[in-house]
């Protein structure tokens, strides 16, 4: 949709649409193609977070342009503030162009810095503690306290839950606690966890299933001519093409393991272990949302094999892709700045056109800051020497059943295909976002990696 819409209640927040005109994109291409919309989420809190935090933080809408190589190109950058008057006057908004020559081209390289804080934010809090860490701790204090050990169930799950309490329980300690290690990096800072509360408010499991998130991201539409029934929007979308290899070979393990114990309906159903399994997740675990009409039933084999396939997606892939890329791709502080600590220079300001560098270090993390943020970014990508990945098991007796045993090592190999046609994609010269200007390959869905910050592996768990 153009211009970009707001779903903020206009009665408390007024006319939020975005005031980006087709003049300012039609400069630069002919059609828009993609939008990174961090607007909505924010908006509600700017005026708190500004007021009350070190940082001056604003909410971005960003507008890319898909060209004919495949490669995006970014067209404009709206930064928008609660309105002076009141929230229910609206946004008060600036539109920023590209420019290479001259104090505008200074102007663009800060618009894209405060563009930065919110995706950095909006990874850190919604999309990696919320969606992985967070919501993982349900599913694993219900399966302890309802399966035992020897059932179907846990032994498919167990290796997916390994070490995410310890790590969830360190991470409250020092990460994500009142003036904790994220409210000294991330731009929310104090308020971060209100507004993971509040993110969490539109969660839904079932759309954390790769297809599904794809879908609603805008990214991919179900098409049945394609191979696996989606059409990319951007062909050339690592994440997507490899996650999705990534995501059959899960599904295809957890049909063909549930199939041997659950070959009928009737026999789901009638497990009274699992049905209080989850009982708990969506009664206790998640309370607040028991009667949401999105819940699988737990009913039916097919819901049994969805079900699982989603909590070891999220727990692996989804989770390797948000975390163990993090120092790679982040580690320069510059590059992906987490706070703004001063608002946007007016236009003629002083600092811009003398020092437009030194205007840009004072904006972005102080040194102490980025310290703390890239040494938290190294550590969170580790892997460390004792790391068990997707397809592997730490002890290769944990079932004796013999159609299970095999359909687990169709899993392994099917993952060690999927390890060398990503190599392979990284290396063709033809698709261009696999690699980037800066020639990084995209690695984060590598089924194996070594120890240390290697930007690539998927460890079985949030670990």
């Amino acid at each position: 949709e153009f211009p970009p819409k707001s779903k903020l209640n206009p009665e408390v927040y007024g006319n939020q649409t975005s005031t980006i005109t087709k003049d300012q994109i039609e400069r630069k291409a002919r059609r828009t193609n993609s939008r990174r919309d961090h607007h909505d989420m924010l908006m509600p809190y700017l005026r708190r977070i500004n007021t009350n935090t070190s940082t001056k933080a604003y909410g971005a809408r960003t507008l890319l342009f898909l060209k004919d190589d495949g490669n995006l190109k970014p067209l404009a950058i709206e930064l928008s503030l609660p309105h002076p008057d009141g929230d229910q006057y609206g946004a008060a908004s600036k539109v920023f162009t590209p420019s290479e020559h001259g104090v505008e081209s200074s102007i663009w390289w800060l618009a894209k810095a405060y563009a930065s804080v919110n995706d950095a934010g909006v990874h850190q809090i919604f999309s990696h503690w919320l969606h992985t860490h967070a919501v993982m701790e349900p599913i694993i204090i219900a399966a302890n306290r309802q399966l035992i050990v020897l059932h179907p169930i846990y032994k498919l799950l167990h290796p997916h839950f390994r070490d995410t309490m310890n790590i969830n329980a360190f991470g409250r300690q020092i990460l994500v606690n009142a003036g904790g290690v994220t409210e000294k990096t991330v731009f929310p800072q104090k308020y971060s966890m209100e507004m993971s509360a509040m993110v969490y408010k539109d969660w839904k499991l079932t759309e954390h299933g790769l297809p599904a998130d794809l879908i609603k991201r805008g990214m991919a539409v179900p098409d049945p001519n394609c191979k696996h029934g989606l059409r990319f929007m951007i062909e050339d979308y690592p994440f997507a093409v490899d996650g999705l290899e990534i995501w059959l070979a899960i599904e295809k393990w957890v049909e063909d393991y549930c199939s041997f114990y659950y070959p009928t309906d009737d026999l789901v159903q009638e497990d009274s272990e699992l049905q209080a399994f989850w009982k708990e997740v969506r009664g206790v675990g998640h309370d607040d949302k028991k009667d949401e009409p999105w819940w699988p039933k737990m009913q039916t084999l097919e819901d049994l094999t969805k079900t699982c396939t989603i909590i070891i997606w999220v727990a692996s892939a989804l989770h390797a892709a948000l975390n163990f890329g993090q120092y790679n791709y982040a580690g320069f502080m510059p590059d992906r700045p987490t706070i703004s600590r001063r608002f946007m220079p007016e236009p003629g300001s002083a600092e811009v056109e003398s020092d437009p560098e030194k205007a840009f270090l004072r904006t972005i993390p102080s040194q102490k800051s980025t310290l703390l943020g890239i040494g938290i970014l190294e550590i969170a990508s580790r892997h460390a020497a004792d790391e068990v990945y997707l397809g592997q098991r730490d002890t290769p007796d944990w079932t004796t059943d013999v159609v299970p045993l095999e359909a687990f090592n169709k899993f392994g190999k099917s993952l060690e295909e999927i390890e060398k046609r990503i190599t392979e994609r990284n290396n063709d010269e033809n698709v261009k976002n696999r690699v980037g200007p800066v020639k990084i390959p995209y690695t984060l869905l590598y089924p194996t990696s070594e120890e240390g910050p290697t930007g690539k592996g998927i460890p079985n768990s949030v670990s």
